[in-house]
This record gives C-alpha cells, sequence and structure tokens, in this order.
C-alpha cells in the first residue's frame, strides 16, 4: 500500500481527535506536571483522550500496525507500519487558550515517514504530505474551505531569513550555544509555536526552524509535509530526523548546509 492508500482513514483518525479535543478546549481544564522537577511539561485529560480515541480506531482497523504516541507509549513499533500520534502538540498552548496547537498524525513504513497530518481544529486547517506533494485545506475569506498547494519560499542565506524555535528552556547548554550561533545570523528570530512553525515553514512563512531534544512523535509525522513542500529535515549533524532528538527543518535547501556547519562548530 502505498500512502496515498492511507489517506482518507488518517482524515478519520483527524476527526475523531477533533471531536475529543474541542469539548475540552477554551475550558477550565487542569493540566499535569510530566517534567519530574524539569521545564514545565504539562498533560491533560484532553490529551489522553484524543490518543486513546485514535489508538482504538487503529486498532479496530489494522490490528497488525504498531503505534508510538506520546501519552500511552509504543506497541508493535517494529512492525512494517507504525502510526505515530501526539494528540495535541503545543499543550501549553492548549491550556492557554491559544490556538497555536496542532494534533500530529504520522505513518511510518519501514521506519521511513510516508504519510503526515497537522490539523488544528479550531482555526479548521489541516497540513498534509506524503514526501513527494502537500497540501493546506483550511476556511477562505467567504468561510468556504478552500485547498492549495504548499511550497517552502526561496532564501538563500540566513541572512534574509526568519528562524523559529519553540523555547531556548528546552535546550542543554551546549545546544543552546549552537543555536546562538545560527540565530545571531538571521534577519528575524521568534520563539513558540511548536508544530505551527513546522507548518508555517512548508507554507512558505518560516525560513528554518530548530528544536534540541525532541522526540519521535513530535517531527515524524511533519516530516513528510516539509519534504513535500520541497524543504529538508535532518538531525544536526545531517541525518534522519525521524527518530527525534535535535532537529533542524529549512525551507530552502540551499542553506541547510551553511547551518549545519554553524552547529558543529
Amino acid at each position: 500500500m502505498t500512502a496515498v492508500d492511507f489517506a482518507a482513514f488518517v482524515e478519520q483518525l483527524a476527526d475523531v481527535a477533533a471531536r475529543t479535543l474541542m469539548p475540552f478546549f477554551r475550558t477550565t481544564l487542569g493540566a499535569e506536571d510530566k517534567s519530574r522537577g524539569g521545564v514545565f511539561d504539562p498533560v491533560t485529560e484532553a490529551d489522553r483522550a484524543a490518543e486513546s480515541a485514535m489508538r482504538n480506531l487503529i486498532n479496530r482497523t489494522f490490528s497488525y500496525h504498531g503505534i508510538v504516541g506520546e501519552e500511552f507509549g509504543s506497541d508493535r513499533p517494529d512492525a512494517e507500519y507504525v502510526w505515530v500520534l501526539d494528540p495535541i502538540d503545543g499543550t501549553k498552548s492548549f491550556i492557554s487558550g491559544l490556538p497555536t496547537w496542532g494534533t500530529l498524525i504520522g505513518l511510518l513504513h519501514n521506519g521511513v515517514p510516508i504519510y503526515g497530518m497537522m490539523v488544528q481544529p479550531f482555526t479548521r486547517e489541516c497540513f498534509t504530505g506524503d514526501a513527494q506533494m502537500a497540501r493546506w485545506r483550511g476556511p477562505g475569506f467567504d468561510h468556504s474551505i478552500i485547498e492549495r498547494k504548499l511550497k517552502t519560499r526561496a532564501c538563500r542565506t540566513l541572512a534574509e531569513a526568519t528562524l523559529m524555535t519553540t523555547s531556548p528552556l528546552f535546550y542543554t547548554p551546549p545546544t543552546l550555544e549552537a543555536f546562538r550561533r545560527v540565530e545571531a545570523l538571521v534577519r528575524l528570530s521568534r520563539y513558540g509555536y511548536d508544530c505551527y512553525a513546522f507548518a508555517m515553514l512548508a507554507a512558505g512563512h518560516v525560513d528554518c526552524v530548530m528544536e534540541a531534544g525532541v522526540q519521535t512523535y513530535d517531527i515524524a509525522p511533519l516530516i513528510p509535509i516539509i519534504q513535500g513542500a520541497g524543504g529538508v529535515v535532518t538531525d544536526w549533524a545531517g541525518g534522519t530526523a525521524a527518530q527525534g532528538g535535535n532537529v533542524v527543518a529549512v525551507g530552502d535547501p540551499r542553506m541547510h548546509a551553511q547551518i549545519l556547519e554553524l552547529l558543529a562548530g
């Protein structure tokens, strides 16, 4: 089966996640801290409920597939096909009532990300990609739903670039020092936005997104979207980012080597 064969099922997963999440958004929702004394890392009843709903649908439909999720860990992670789920990427935004969060759904085939979706049910936006093409669907000015192809923008040098990262608080001293070497050369640096930053890179509004210490479920669903829009996603050494770690996404591949050189010091 190809990634396209699973596209309709991914839409079903997104729908069940949205139906579960939206009754919680902008309510007096409590959050637990998963950090164990580190930087505040919230999880809510909404995160767990949405992931449970998606897992149940996958298990009913594809019982032989694996699942890797943020809230409930791994089940058959060595299967040929593995679903990667992050029910709320950007939980801090979610509990703050801000719409800069999304549900991430990815599909790996033999460990390689072949399809991904970032869906934001509050804004009714959906970003999808299969590493060959990427698309956006969302509301138009007349409130109808429209669709268009995603394309990263040209940006040859860091001096012209907009760089984003979620927060320097997530960086260790060595990784923060490396990040600052890149940040010092860009035109504009912005913090926050989690998965939305990667979506905006695919849409051609941001040129580079860097993160440190991310997990598979934070990045694997986004890789086929960015690649399908013409961008590049790797770890900081230029290898695969599918398993997480320190990752860098660049809209214009010509800038990628320069960034890796700066990160290497």
